[in-house]
């Protein structure tokens, strides 16, 4: 019995030791920072980058998560999702908008200013945030001023709830009012100047913070940084809505359709051709396009494809890079600089098409205005011999052939070479060929 007893109080014993050995290791094991990189427009990509990188940091019991950001915008319905499981996140959000030339303007202004602590780098700009209407259709001055007042109250909120400048915040949207990294510490705006996400993590340990569960004292000295990137399928949606990469691959369409149509049985300028048609007007989608400058686009195609089928001589050849070139001015409908198709992308593609096309219409001409080489029409100029006598009429050897002749005139005997001028039916006109003297 008192060997059970020991036995009893020897296991417990082990059990306490293994519990406070497993206790001192979890405590001394490192804190962790997740770390995101949104670059570029606001949209659904990239809001459902951020919001599951938050819920992955969350479920990891991360420290904090720091959000570098350089954004010109992007759809509010976007920006919305991702502020929404911000304030309501369990750990510290630190938006630093980073590198130095980054900036956080429009949507990036809200998603600033909702982060438990902002930072910038040197020589970054935050603001900018008047709502700018995205839709298709024109926007009266009353719901202007309803969008504008909503954007205003919204990020006054925001503001209030994180203890910053909620009078900056609603000028930044009404007058579209910008700061830089100095001007923005200065305003209450931003809490800290970082040169790198490094000398951040260092900075921001000690600062007492309040998430949505508690407030809690950070503790980043010596934290590991996880970064978190895109999968190669959100990299791959988020460059489709870049308007300059849908334009490309509209004419990359283009042409391989055009290809497939002057080729049939290729195949492959068809496939690359569909692909890119298709990616083009699915980035289209989520891109504010004016659809008349598209239908202009696809006419032009139209009047290229039966050019193809139906020489015209350039007449729809002109008519079809015309059409393509207005659809090109027409196709971007957004006053926002990152929304609209460059400028001189639009010149370069449509002088490239055009040079194609009066390039491939110059040879075509060309080979139409040859003199034709095979056939009964490639007979005339020919030289052959008069197997019997031409008086009017007799028979010639041309080209291994024996042909019915005929002069128009003259006599021409056995033997002697003739010069075709003309086809009638299966009869050749013929008169005597006079060799010309070599110029010594």
């Amino acid at each position: 019995m008192e060997i059970k007893k020991r036995a009893f109080i020897f296991f417990l014993s082990l059990i306490l030791i293994f519990s406070c050995s497993s206790k001192e290791n979890y405590t001394d094991s490192k804190p962790s920072i997740y770390l995101l990189q949104l670059e570029g427009m606001i949209n659904p990509v990239t809001s459902r980058y951020v919001v599951e990188g938050i819920e992955k940091a969350e479920a990891e019991e991360a420290e904090c998560l720091i959000l570098q950001l350089d954004t010109p915008g992007g759809l509010d319905t976007s920006m919305r999702e991702i502020i929404k499981k911000m304030l309501n996140s369990s750990i510290p959000i630190v938006v630093y908008i980073s590198p130095s030339g980054a900036r956080a303007a429009s949507a990036g202004v809200f998603i600033t200013l909702a982060s438990n602590i902002a930072a910038m780098s040197p020589g970054t700009n935050l603001g900018a945030a008047h709502p700018v209407a995205l839709g298709e259709g024109e926007i009266d001055e009353e719901m202007k001023a309803k969008i504008e007042n909503d954007a205003a109250a919204y990020i006054k909120s925001i503001a209030e709830k994180r203890g910053r400048n909620a009078q900056w915040a609603e000028k930044a949207v009404r007058e579209s009012a910008s700061l830089t990294e100095q001007e923005a510490i200065e305003m209450g705006v931003i809490e800290f100047i970082a040169e790198e996400v490094e000398e951040l993590v260092e900075i921001i340990d000690g600062v007492r913070v309040t998430t949505a569960r508690e407030t809690r004292i950070l503790k980043t000295k010596d934290a590991e940084i996880i970064p978190v990137k895109m999968t190669f399928k959100d990299l791959f949606l988020h460059s489709l809505t870049n308007p300059n990469v849908a334009y490309i691959l509209l004419f990359l369409g283009i042409y391989g359709i055009l290809g497939e149509f002057s080729n049939p049985g290729s195949f492959f300028p068809g496939i690359i051709g569909g692909i890119s048609l298709i990616l083009a007007f699915i980035a289209f989608q989520s891109i504010p396009i004016n659809y008349g400058g598209l239908l202009l686009i696809i006419f032009g195609i139209v009047l290229l494809v039966i050019e193809i089928f139906t020489p015209t001589f350039g007449l729809l050849t002109a008519g079809g890079v015309t059409s393509l070139i207005l659809g090109s001015f027409m196709l971007s409908k957004s006053p926002v600089p990152f929304l609209r198709i460059s400028l001189p992308l639009i010149i370069s593609m449509s002088l490239a098409t055009a040079a194609f096309f009066v390039f491939a219409l110059s040879k075509g001409i060309g080979i139409q205005r040859k003199r034709p080489v095979t056939g009964r029409e490639g007979l005339i100029g020919k030289v052959g011999l008069a197997q019997t006598a031409l008086d009017p009429e007799g028979t010639v050897f041309i080209h291994g052939e024996r042909w019915q002749a005929s002069t128009s005139g003259e006599t021409i005997k056995e033997g002697e070479e003739v010069e075709v001028l003309a086809v009638k039916g299966l009869k050749l006109i013929v008169k005597k060929y006079e060799r010309k003297e070599e110029s010594k």
